[in-house]
């Protein structure tokens, strides 16, 4: 009988068919116009609260004014100022349309039905959507206190594994793995399967062997290291990300990688971005106090939460998290519930300026003792 609700999924790929779309966090503006609130407050989405520094702002003003033409499809100015940066050369580079572009463009490069990745319980969603989307099977490792657990996920590898997903640090959880015990891992994996470092949150963290995964690059050619300028930089209306790998991994991702995937206003914001040093210390200097201001918070309140070294916290608020976050949201407070990362009693909370910090933890408060 033809599915009523679609009946375009009997013509469908029965993985795509079987997909359930990635649920990014709500618009304030959406919020707003559902609930006639205004004011409301967005942390939800790890978005930097400063927003772009003065030299990426500086150059979208000066991209604006050629807006007629395609941007350069080879992204040539950001792909030289990235191998700059991390001393590669340019032919390593792979630029997305945020990272997650990036993340998709490896799954349909290297995956497909009758292989295999790997990633952990409470890793970012978008592993299992592209496997999925490409019909590979997802392989899931149970977790460690939140974290990657790599014995579990090492014993998943098998002769079908062509990519193993590792967030460092994680997202939802905020959790990390030290350079040792990660390089380690690296090491033991067969050359025919890929393994993606997902360093988005790379700047803010602060622990001394936390590793830059981005080093080991020229001795493991089955690496790949995938950062975003949506983060600490705060570009992430603009959506601009990349990948660093071997030239010959990089040249299979460009393959399949879409012509002008990374807007003319993004490459220019993105170059200069990465000159800001004086933006990058301040957005991570107001992270860190905004840490400390939930941490303390959330002690005073008896919430036990994941220590995080991202520019997010996630918190246990020690009943079912989907009431407690339709109450926030009538009160103006957007976070994030976390049910689908198999998290339902815990809340993600993005660290924002100082005010809507306080904002959010009397929300809470208010919502808690009701």
């Amino acid at each position: 009988m033809p599915n009523q609700d679609n009946p375009f999924l009997e013509i469908a790929a029965p993985w795509v068919a079987g997909l359930s779309p990635y649920v990014p966090g709500k618009p304030m503006a959406e919020l707003e116009r559902e609930l006639g609130i205004t004011d409301a407050v967005k942390l939800a989405s790890n978005e930097n609260p400063l927003g772009p520094g003065p030299k990426a702002r500086a150059a979208i003003a000066e991209a604006c004014g050629d807006l007629g033409r395609y941007p350069d499809g080879g992204g040539f100015a950001l792909r030289m100022a990235l191998a700059a940066h991390h001393d590669v050369s340019p032919s390593a580079v792979t630029l997305g349309n945020g990272s997650n572009d990036v993340l998709d463009l490896i799954a349909r490069a290297f995956l497909q039905p009758g292989t295999e990745s790997v990633f952990s319980e409470h890793a970012f969603a978008v592993y299992a959507i592209s496997t999925q989307a490409v019909g590979a099977r997802a392989r899931i490792a149970p977790a460690r206190d939140y974290g990657h657990d790599l014995e579990a996920m090492a014993a998943l590898v098998n002769e079908r594994t062509r990519v193993v997903w590792i967030a460092n640090p994680n997202n939802p959880s905020g959790t990390w793995l030290d350079a040792a015990t990660l390089k380690t891992f690296i090491e033991a994996l067969p050359r025919t399967c890929l393994v993606v470092i997902d360093e988005a949150y790379t700047d803010y963290v602060s622990e001394p062997d936390f590793p830059d995964a981005t080093l080991w690059l020229e001795a493991h050619p089955n690496l790949i290291v995938t950062r975003t300028f949506a983060k600490v930089h705060g570009l992430a209306a603009l959506r601009v990300g990349y990948g660093l790998s071997h030239p010959k991994v990089a040249d299979l991702l460009n393959r399949v990688r879409q012509p002008f995937n990374v807007n003319a206003l993004a490459q220019a914001a993105a170059v200069a971005a990465l000159d800001d040093r004086e933006h990058v210390r301040a957005s991570v200097e107001l992270n860190r106090a905004g840490m400390r201001q939930y941490t303390e918070a959330f002690a005073r309140l008896g919430l036990d939460f994941i220590p995080s070294v991202g520019n997010f916290i996630t918190v246990d608020v020690g009943r079912p998290a989907g009431p407690v976050n339709d109450a926030l949201l009538r009160l103006g407070v957007i976070v994030r519930p976390v049910a689908n990362y198999g998290l339902p009693n815990h809340l993600r909370v993005s660290i924002g300026l100082e005010a809507e910090n306080a904002r959010c933890i009397a929300a809470l408060e208010q919502v808690l003792d009701r």
